[in-house]
Parts: C-alpha cells; sequence; structure tokens
C-alpha cells in the first residue's frame, strides 16, 4: 500500500508517533530546530493544495463571523484572563501566564488538517486561522499595553507579520497551482496530499517536544502536573466552544472554532517574550503539543457522535 494513503487514512495515529518520538528520542529536536520554519512552509501550501480553490474563496463571504470569532478568542478572553489576574493578584504566576499565552495566540496553522482528519472540510478552520494571524498585531495589542512586561510588543508585531506573509506566499502558491496545473485532483492524489500533510505534522512536534522530556528527567511531578493542565485547558476550551455552537452552526464550521478555542500557536509570541517570563512556562509550550496532537482522536469521535 501507498505510505501516503497509509498516513492518510491513520492522520491520528501519525500524529501520536510523532509526539512519541519526540518524547523518547529528544535528541532528534536539535537537528530538527532548523527544519521547523520550512515545515510550516510545507504544511501550509500542500493544506491548500488539497481544497477545492472555489469553496476557499467562497468561505470568504462571511468575513464578519470569523471576525467576530477572532476578536472572541484573541481580545475578550485574554482580557477576561487579565481581569481575573489583576483581581486575585496572580498576574506573573506561571498558570496564568500559560493561559493568556494561550488565550491571546491565533491558531495553529495545523487545524485545517485536524478537521480533515475528523472528517470535515478544513476550509472555514484555514479561514480563521488566515483571519487570527493577519489581526494579531490588533488583538494582542491591549494585553501587551496592559502588561508591558510582557516584552516588546514590535518584535511580535514583526514576527506576526512575517507569519501572515508566509501564509499568503504559501496559500497563493498553492492556489495557483490548483487553479492551473492541477484542476482536478484524483481521489488518489487527493489521499496522497492529506498522508504527506499528516507526516509533516508528526515530524513538526519532534522538534518541540525537549522541555517536557527534560522536565520529565529532572521532576516528573511537574511534568505530569503541566501535561494535566494543558490538557484540561486544550480540551476543555474545544468541549465548551463546541457546547456553545453544536447546535446554532453546521457541522464544519462548529468543529472548526472549537478545535481553534483550545489550539493555539503559542509559539509565536516566544520571539519577544524575555527569557524570565518563559523560562516557567516552557514545561507548558512542550506539554501542550501533547493534548493539541491528540486533538483528532480524543475529540474526533465527540464532535461526530454531537453532531449526528
Amino acid at each position: 500500500m501507498n505510505p501516503l494513503h497509509l498516513a492518510a487514512r491513520h492522520g491520528p495515529y501519525v500524529l501520536i508517533a510523532g509526539l512519541v518520538a519526540g518524547l523518547l528520542l529528544p535528541g532528534l529536536a536539535e537537528p530538527m530546530r532548523p527544519l521547523l520554519p520550512p515545515l510550516v512552509v510545507m504544511l501550509l501550501f500542500i493544506t491548500v493544495l488539497r481544497m477545492d480553490p472555489a469553496t476557499l474563496v467562497g468561505s470568504l463571504r462571511d468575513l464578519g463571523q470569523g471576525i467576530g470569532v477572532v476578536i472572541l478568542f484573541q481580545v475578550l478572553l485574554p482580557m477576561v484572563v487579565l481581569a481575573v489576574g489583576f483581581a486575585g493578584g496572580w498576574i506573573g504566576a506561571p498558570l496564568l501566564l500559560s493561559v493568556l499565552i494561550m488565550m491571546s495566540a491565533p491558531s495553529i496553522s495545523g487545524s485545517p488538517n485536524m478537521c480533515l482528519m475528523m472528517g470535515y472540510p478544513p476550509e472555514y478552520a484555514m479561514r480563521l486561522m488566515i483571519l487570527g494571524t493577519a489581526l494579531l498585531p490588533l488583538t494582542a495589542l491591549p494585553v501587551f499595553l496592559l502588561m508591558p512586561e510582557l516584552g516588546d510588543f514590535s518584535t511580535v508585531l514583526t514576527a506576526t507579520t512575517r507569519l501572515f506573509l508566509t501564509i499568503v506566499a504559501a496559500a497563493g502558491a498553492a492556489l495557483v497551482l490548483r487553479m492551473t496545473l492541477l484542476r482536478r485532483l484524483s481521489s488518489e492524489m487527493s489521499l496522497s496530499i492529506e498522508g504527506l500533510a499528516n507526516i509533516t505534522l508528526a515530524v513538526f512536534v519532534i522538534g518541540l517536544m525537549p522541555s517536557v522530556s527534560a522536565t520529565a528527567l529532572t521532576n516528573p511531578a511537574a511534568a505530569a502536573f503541566w501535561i494535566a493542565f494543558a490538557c484540561l485547558i486544550n480540551f476543555g476550551a474545544q468541549l465548551l466552544a463546541f457546547k456553545l455552537t453544536r447546535k446554532t452552526l453546521p457541522g464544519e464550521k462548529s468543529t472548526a472554532i472549537s478545535v481553534i478555542a483550545g489550539n493555539r500557536n503559542i509559539a509565536i509570541f516566544f520571539v519577544a517574550l524575555p527569557p524570565e517570563v518563559t523560562a516557567p512556562i516552557m514545561a507548558f509550550i512542550g506539554a501542550y503539543q501533547i493534548p493539541m496532537y491528540l486533538t483528532p482522536l480524543v475529540m474526533g469521535r465527540l464532535y461526530r457522535k454531537g453532531q449526528a
């Protein structure tokens, strides 16, 4: 059997294999790190290549709804977290900082692939990911104004602009290819592209897991705590979003919003945050990859059952 087809049909387990490799083989992470940016570009390109251009462009018509979701996720929820932190005197606490950074971040680039793995069209998740990244300079501004100790906002602005331009370039190249040379994808080619995307995601996570392995070796209890906390925050956000949207939105939109509610691109902020801020929560950053990559396996059945 074609290995790409096999990876497409067993996507959730391919992601778990990547997680296990990242945890058990931390030595692979160092040579993997220079490959992470190209892997992001590759993932974006092959994800859009799998989509029907007409469907992707058509989904842009309800732009207002997407902007509303981004404002809710990246502005209102972080403000709630900040309000709780100021009221309780917990500003600077690692747990609160972890939640604040997660809530302020846009969707991960792999959210469309996760929707695809669970049997839903990826276009809506792709649109929310693009909107969230494009609007991040505006949505993150209140958080940085209220917490100047987080770091230099201009650095975040630069990183966000670079990421957004990368997304546009990769998506644009894939759309041009689809509208010229690959106007019609055969089912076998679609399956191969999906399998390649799943393998890319699995390889990507290997470079993100060393912090969990290092913490587990020196302090197993702390590693267990951060993994449990990351799962609670990630899956909890997904469950709440799904409960609130499953009866009012179509399945593909409800699933995309729920997946993105829990799976955010927190790494984008780490180009700006000073070491004294990131050091206490590095274990969370690694632990957060675990529920992220378990989402298709753990949450997929719930999404399908809840909308049946």
